[in-house]
């Protein structure tokens, strides 16, 4: 594995003629925490000691536009499978139907492409490295965010999908370049550290959608990083570091990803209470195993989640004018 260079690395005649500015990128250098190529010791370690690294361009341009492609198929909505939403007029132009959307969640469910998405060699392997050779996934959002959509407030991961050993990790895989205009990841590196679960309260904040926030944690605007990435990039960081992003200010476009979460397959997963079965031992399985084996496979696998949307904000929240907590369906 090595680091980024990019006078090492071919770019497309688009990337070439209108390049995004990398505002936290120094002479075209990305910080820290890059690389290319299967994760080694090195990269593993960054991880360890930061809550997240990137692997740059691990998806082809083909296998990105492949998933912007059914991005727009999804938001289209035409057979109904998207609670939250209805299809969309064909007659309506596929930017006009992508400004409708901020974020679909398990599009996996009704998408082959992002499904296989989960399986990505550069996402297994650097799974296996980083978590161990048994992994399972259990979530999938897509989140569209065209300009003037707002972002998400600080939070950790494992407010939303609790796992027993803590192993869960997000990846954020960007389908456009993610620049700090457009609204990218900004993460607190380190403060996965103390396995704290900050309070969360209702922010009140119209940058933000309709998600609860991190509060109270001891960490200022110096410890905040963005990180700004080209479009195929993905963006792996652990259940407990804290992440946020902002809206996407450009003019105009969209700040496209998929996002995936995967966990220890030797872990129970208890993120939704089962009835008459203790807590130590519920387990969710609504699962797909992308590495290993599955330790409970005994226990079989069930078609619990559907796609819906998440509300973004825009049509207005209860708790805008309340202030009160808001019950939050991850």
């Amino acid at each position: 594995m090595t680091t980024v260079s990019d006078a090492e690395v071919k770019t497309s005649p688009l990337e070439s003629s209108n390049p995004a500015p990398f505002a936290s990128w120094k002479n075209g250098q990305p910080p820290e925490g890059y690389f290319q190529g299967p994760l080694d010791p090195v990269g593993k370690k960054f991880y360890e000691d930061n809550g997240y690294f990137v692997l740059d361009r691990a998806f082809s341009e083909k296998e990105v536009d492949a998933l912007v492609a059914d991005t727009t198929r999804l938001c289209r909505n035409i057979d109904g499978g998207i609670q939250g939403i209805l299809p969309a007029d064909p007659a309506l132009a596929d930017e006009e139907v992508l400004r409708r959307i901020l974020c679909i969640h398990f599009p996996h469910k009704l998408s082959e492409v992002m499904s296989q998405a989960l399986h990505h060699p550069a996402v297994v392997q650097a799974l296996t490295t980083v978590i161990g050779p048994n992994v399972k996934c259990m979530q999938s959002m897509l989140f569209v965010k065209a300009a003037g959509k707002p972002g998400q407030a600080w939070h950790q991961d494992e407010d939303f999908i609790p796992t027993r050993d803590r192993s869960l990790l997000g990846a954020w895989i960007a389908l456009d370049d993610a620049t700090v205009e457009n609204g990218c990841l900004w993460i607190i590196p380190g403060s996965h550290k103390p396995g704290i679960l900050w309070k969360m309260e209702w922010h009140g904040d119209r940058r933000f959608d309709c998600a609860l926030s991190s509060q109270n944690f001891p960490y200022t605007e110096k410890d905040e990083h963005p990180v700004e990435v080209k479009k195929g990039s993905i963006v792996f960081f652990n259940g407990y570091t804290l992440h946020r992003s902002l809206p996407n200010g450009a003019k105009a476009g969209f700040r496209r990803s998929l996002v995936n979460h995967y966990m220890n397959a030797n872990s129970l997963l208890p993120w939704r209470y089962q009835e008459k079965t203790s807590m130590a031992l519920t387990d969710y399985r609504d699962i797909i195993m992308v590495a290993g084996e599955d330790p409970y496979a005994e226990r079989g696998y069930e078609n619990l989640a559907s796609a819906y949307i998440r509300e973004s904000g825009n049509g207005g929240c209860v708790n805008w004018s309340t202030k009160e907590p808001l019950v939050y369906k991850e």
